[in-house]
């Protein structure tokens, strides 16, 4: 290595893909069979790094929808909802005992499919799915414990709607509380983001669970309205965009159906001047850069504090230098592909606004591949309160930096957003972090820390970030009706 680099060039390490088994076509699992869409439509699935196709997926319709909602009513009223809650909790612990045996296998085809880096799906995204699911099975047969002096029940069939950028931990999040809490399901992964899904259909018929407790169809965005619009559906929790979330409230007012709603995120990350710096730039490089910025609590609005804002400028320009894109099989590669062609030309249309918009933009003098959908990670310096970029949700690796003064200005910059999902603070001063605690209108607030998750813990958000909680005890409450 020439002593002027600034890095190491990495011999390329990919994780293999021999081990793993996908089919070339997928119908949908409803009832616990695999069942030809009435339509005979399938779309493709496409590696988002190769634009390659991976799989064909089932194109489902309303009377699909249909069959999988009756297929899950049926399987509630003789069955579920009648099992002893000791007997749903051993399938849920052995759901989550096969996840683990296939934890390889999940991993690679979630990189795959999603585009995000293999370090991201082995080390984060199904072990942390795998816990849900451990979790909640321990939660089945203490319901009375988790509502003390309630009378808890189940609410029915859950119709579930997850995006694209955690692919089988949002499947978990959903799932799990949900046959925990005595319910059945009709879950619909993103049309971008399905195999994980499917192979959890695997898993879920390799369980023995019984047919029609959880059914997973495909398809587009009129699929998962067939779903939000049945009669017999009972709740409905959805992950995706605010846009979508509004559609959802308005199509189920004045009907009995529960929801849970996680939507959009613009979430600040707060740098004071007697926070450890070193541990802050990688935090924030972790919040905004490692994930693509397909986190719907991304940190993808920094502020500095004034005494240190130059120094931490400097050194994220330097940090950044040396995070890889590319190949997301790649164990060295830091930043993987973009999801969609289509999520690609949204975070250039905003990168290209806030080149328009007059703030100062810095991109790592980084090598892009030239084929699949991949983004430099970028900085945008000098930006307005008022400006678009800092104001609606990207989606992708850019992050916007201002700077400020007091805790009073910052609070009050946070806050001036319409959303309201997370927040994180980097200080050294407790008693500052809890005053922020109690004054950012956030769901989720770090700590010298950014992007951690546990099971035990709640996640959701306030404002346009949507309501409910999901995780933790805080996510049964969603899945049972108390009197």
């Amino acid at each position: 290595m020439a002593q002027d680099q600034a890095t190491w060039e990495y011999a390329p390490a990919p994780e293999g893909t021999g081990h793993i088994k996908l089919n070339k076509k997928y119908n949908l699992f409803i009832d616990g069979k695999w069942v030809v869409p009435s339509s005979k439509k399938y779309f493709e699935t496409i590696n988002p790094a190769t634009e390659e196709v991976l799989a064909e997926i089932a194109y489902a319709n309303e009377k699909d929808v249909d069959l999988a909602v009756k297929a899950a009513r049926k399987a509630y009223t003789n069955v579920w909802s009648k099992m002893h809650a000791s007997e749903r909790a051993k399938y849920i612990y052995r759901i989550a005992r096969l996840m683990q045996e296939r934890a390889r296998e999940f991993a690679v085809i979630e990189s795959l499919d999603a585009g995000k880096t293999i370090r991201e799906s082995r080390d984060i995204d199904i072990p942390l799915a795998c816990n849900h699911f451990f979790y909640y099975a321990g939660w089945a047969d203490k319901l009375e414990y988790a509502f003390p002096n309630r009378k808890v029940e189940s609410l029915g069939v859950a119709g579930q709607i997850i995006p694209w950028n955690f692919p089988l931990l949002m499947a978990a999040w959903k799932i799990a509380p949900a046959l925990a809490a005595g319910n059945t399901v009709v879950l619909k992964p993103s049309e971008t983001t399905s195999l994980t899904a499917l192979k959890l259909a695997e898993i879920i018929e390799e369980s023995g669970l019984p047919a029609g407790v959880v059914n997973i169809v495909t398809g587009y965005g009129d699929t998962g309205a067939a779903i939000v619009n049945h009669p017999d559906v009972n709740k409905i929790a959805f992950t995706g965009s605010t846009a979508v979330g509004k559609l959802i409230q308005k199509a189920i007012a004045g009907t009995h159906k529960k929801s849970t709603l996680e939507l959009g995120g613009k979430s600040a990350n707060i740098i004071f001047e007697d926070a450890p710096i070193d541990q802050a730039v990688e935090g924030i490089i972790n919040g905004i850069f490692f994930n693509q910025g397909h986190v719907c609590c991304a940190g993808s609005r920094l502020f500095v504090q004034e005494g240190v804002a130059d120094k931490v400028i400097r050194k994220l320009k330097q940090r950044m230098e040396s995070l890889y894109v590319g190949d997301p099989m790649d164990k060295n590669t830091d930043i993987g592909a973009i999801n969609s062609k289509q999520q690609l030309d949204k975070i250039n249309k905003y990168i290209q606004i806030g080149i328009e918009e007059g703030a100062e933009m810095y991109q790592p003098s980084c090598e892009i591949p030239s084929k699949g959908y991949f983004c430099a990670p970028t900085l945008f310096l000098d930006v307005a309160q008022s400006s678009v970029i800092s104001q609606e949700e990207i989606f992708g690796p850019v992050l916007t930096i201002q700077t400020f003064r007091t805790v009073d200005e910052v609070i009050q910059k946070a806050n001036n957003s319409p959303y309201g999902l997370a927040a994180g603070v980097w200080t050294d001063k407790g008693s500052r972090i809890f005053n922020l605690t109690t004054k950012l209108k956030a769901g989720v607030i770090w700590a010298n820390t950014y992007n951690k998750f546990d099971p035990t813990s709640p996640f959701g958000g306030y404002k346009e970030s949507g309501f409910g909680r999901e995780g933790g005890m805080h996510g049964l409450s969603a899945y049972v009706k108390l009197s």
